[in-house]
């Protein structure tokens, strides 16, 4: 008999995982791509027409109206940056671009943005639901009333702690629930389209607002900020930008384009185009028209009464009857709570990407990624972002002008650095499928004018923004400040650390943009096992034990866990994939694989949603078992419910396994995915058979078994798309209800 070597000596001294360099994702097409940017940049029209009118006087449409068109060339400018094979985050980027120093400025300047997303959207809505009460009251003649601040503080700390816990649960936003909001807002900006044309057609005007120039501006003492009692507000061009740098505001949400980037169809960059195109259409039509429409309705006299609530002020001054402008207010406010609660999600999940990203980097330290011991989330960034989002609502006294201006502030530089970067890398990347129209060459170089006069306009409305805006700039400074600091001190201690040896297993990571049976080096047939928390590997423990190694290969798999929010457009690079947390688990797995005596490969696969990254990966190396411990968000049964539906995704001919759900104390759940014979109970073999008893004297032995199985599914299906289905639901609940469920489950 040969002595086998021990698993220790076969194996090298540095453990090989193959590393998946591509995120794996469920592609989604550029009207759903275009819809969830819209749930953020639309949400805008709720708030800034109030907003920007305090600050620069009557002519705000016009100056709204000039970002929406503006906003097609910062489209440009994202689409240059996601054409672009960059791996890294934000801080890689920009660092690799401008220097570390910048980086983390800029970063810091992006959550900014993202924290004040939150807060001035749930509080806006809190305004617009404690306003309608308040004039539904009146219309019915109760006595009751509200104070629609206080009523905005309570209303957006409930939405914020609410979207809190739905985040450190880490349930997945639905696409297509973006998707059905905005078919809903559709209809919504429809009726406000047609119902003013129908209005002003009736009425005529109350009044236009005035022109967009310099003399027709008025800027109030807060509009002005450290500008008033100087001579710079008395040049044109000044003003016009001081006034462009309130409106830019209508462009909040617009970076959540970048986010969608990795997740569109195929082609890529075609499917992005048009989610970009139809994105600035809409919000041109919707917020630059609707405003424009209401500083045309509501009288100037009565306007200011609603700035808080523009829309709402609207829907009451529209031609009809009180009851039914009533009836379509609620609707509008309804719709609005939809789309600004929304955005408080998106704002805690933009927030968690960046600071994850920015932690994987280096710059934050690994302690704030410690996941949470239920359900995995890094609980601990959450938990920041959410105290100070609701720091925020309270300091903002539930006044969403305040958080507007604060909220421009950080829009604007956040863009201004997207900008430069793009415009830095230009010079030193050109493999770029896109780039930014009007360019020019003077001799062999490339001169991209249209990206360097964006990027200027983005610099001086920065810099206005700087001074017009006192109380955004100190808190914005401060912020920005504070997490520099943070960053810095972190980024020090973080590269001590990592100079430091630990006894952790090494590992030689493989990076492979694909994974395959050769790449992986596997037959097919094998086992996927399927691990993230290393205190709980008994599903892992018990496939070592009863799989047979020359029959079948053994892959174990962890999905790193990536999010596409903030930095969208941007790959991970070898270490930010593979984190210390990945090989602490994989050290483990090894140690787990030696004490049985058997060899297992290593695979990292970063995935927005782990159920469509585990299929997929099952897919690819078409292994003919997935097994899985239990997960603590779910029941195995829903865990099993999950994976079924990420299987129906993948694309045809899919490839069919079985699935295995393993808990310490209760049998395993088997599942078969895809099309399979079904485990027929004895009762049931005995009723076709009767069946086919009952039916041979007619047709003879022509008729099988399988020709009764065969009619009686097709009856079935043709009873269930008819008025039948009904009565075949109820037979199959009693069918559930009275019989107990088999070990295996098909």
């Amino acid at each position: 008999m040969i002595n086998k070597p021990s698993l220790s000596e076969q194996r090298p001294s540095a453990t090989k995982v193959v590393v998946a360099s591509t995120v794996m994702l469920a592609f989604i097409s550029f009207w759903r791509a275009a819809a969830i940017v819209l749930n953020d940049l639309g949400s805008s029209v709720y708030y800034v027409g109030g907003i920007v009118e305090q600050a620069i006087g009557p002519a705000a449409p016009w100056f709204i109206i000039a970002v929406m068109l503006f906003a097609f060339a910062v489209r440009s400018i994202y689409m240059e940056s996601s054409s672009m094979f960059v791996r890294g985050g934000v801080y890689v980027v920009v660092r690799d671009a401008m220097g570390p120093f910048v980086a983390r400025i800029s970063v810091s300047a992006l959550l900014f943005d993202y924290v004040l997303t939150g807060p001035i959207s749930s509080v806006s809505a809190g305004q617009y639901l404690g306003r309608l009460v308040n004039e539904a009251s009146e219309l019915l003649h109760f006595s009751f009333q509200l104070t629609p601040a206080y009523f905005a503080i309570f209303f957006a700390a409930f939405v914020t702690v609410y979207f809190w816990w739905s985040n450190i649960k880490g349930l997945h936003e639905s696409s297509g629930k973006a998707l059905r909001i905005m078919q809903v807002t559709t209809v919504m900006v429809v009726m406000f389209l047609v119902w003013c044309v129908i209005t002003l057609l009736m009425r005529g005007p109350a009044q236009l607002p005035p022109p967009p120039t310099p003399s027709h501006l008025q800027f109030s003492d807060e509009g002005l900020g450290w500008f008033k009692g100087t001579w710079w507000p008395t040049i044109p061009v000044v003003a016009i930008i001081i006034a462009f740098g309130h409106s830019v505001l209508s462009m909040s949400g617009f970076e959540t384009l970048a986010q969608v980037y990795r997740e569109i169809e195929y082609p890529k960059l075609q499917s992005l185009k048009r989610a970009a195109n139809i994105t600035c259409v809409f919000a041109l039509i919707s917020t630059g028209g609707i405003i424009l429409l209401a500083s045309m309705i509501i009288p100037d006299a009565v306007r200011k009464d609603y700035v808080e609530n523009l829309l709402g002020g609207l829907a009451m001054h529209l031609a009809g009857p009180a009851l039914l402008r009533l009836a379509f207010h609620i609707f509008v406010v309804i719709i609005g709570v939809l789309i600004l609660s929304g955005a408080v999600n998106t704002s805690i999940i933009g927030a968690n990407g960046v600071m994850n990203r920015v932690a994987e980097d280096g710059v934050l330290d690994p302690w704030f990624q410690k996941p949470h011991k239920r359900f995995g989330t890094t609980y601990r960034i959450i938990n920041m972002i959410t105290i100070l989002q609701l720091i925020t609502v309270v300091l903002s006294r539930g006044q969403t002008y305040l958080l507007g201006e604060a909220y421009a502030f950080g829009i604007v530089w956040s863009f201004f650095l997207k900008a430069l970067s793009v415009l830095v890398l230009r010079f030193q990347r050109h493999d770029q499928e896109y780039k930014t129209p009007l360019n020019f060459r003077i001799g062999s170089r490339e001169i991209p004018f249209g990206l360097i006069m964006t990027t200027l306009v983005l610099f001086f409305v920065a810099v206005a923004n700087l001074f017009s805006k006192r109380i955004a700039t100190l808190s914005g400074v401060s912020f920005t400040a504070v997490l520099f600091i943070i960053f810095t001190i972190s980024e020090k201690r973080h590269a001590k650390k990592k100079s430091k040896t630990d006894t952790l297993e090494q590992f030689n990571l493989d990076m492979r943009p694909e994974i395959s049976t050769d790449s992986i080096h596997v037959r097919p047939g094998g086992v996927l096992v399927a691990v993230r928390d290393y205190t709980r590997m008994q599903h892992l423990q018990s496939v070592l034990q009863k799989t047979n190694n020359r029959k079948q290969d053994i892959v174990v798999m962890t999905i790193r866990s990536v999010s596409t929010a903030g930095t969208g457009e941007y790959g991970l690079n070898e270490e930010q994939l593979f984190t210390d947390y990945e090989r602490e688990l994989f050290s483990r797995v090894v140690s787990l694989a030696e004490k049985e005596g058997k060899p297992v490969q290593l695979l990292t696969v970063p995935g927005v949603n782990p159920f469509d990254a585990m299929v997929q990966t099952a897919a690819m190396l078409k292994v003919s078992k997935l097994v899985s411990g239990v997960s603590a968000r779910m029941d195995p049964e829903e865990l099993a419910r999950r994976i079924g539906q990420a299987w129906e995704k993948l694309p045809e001919p899919r490839h069919a396994f079985s699935m295995e759900i393993i808990a310490p104390d209760r049998p395993p759940i088997f599942v078969n995915l895809g099309p399979h014979p079904p485990r027929l109970w004895p009762e049931d073999v005995d009723r076709v058979h009767g069946l086919w008893l009952e039916l041979s004297d007619d047709f003879g032995s022509k008729l099988h078994h399988r020709d009764v199985v065969g009619v009686a599914l097709r009856r079935m299906g043709q009873e269930l798309r008819s008025a039948e289905r009904l009565s075949v639901l109820a037979d199959v609940r009693e069918e559930l209800e009275h019989r107990h469920p088999p070990k295996e489950e098909d």
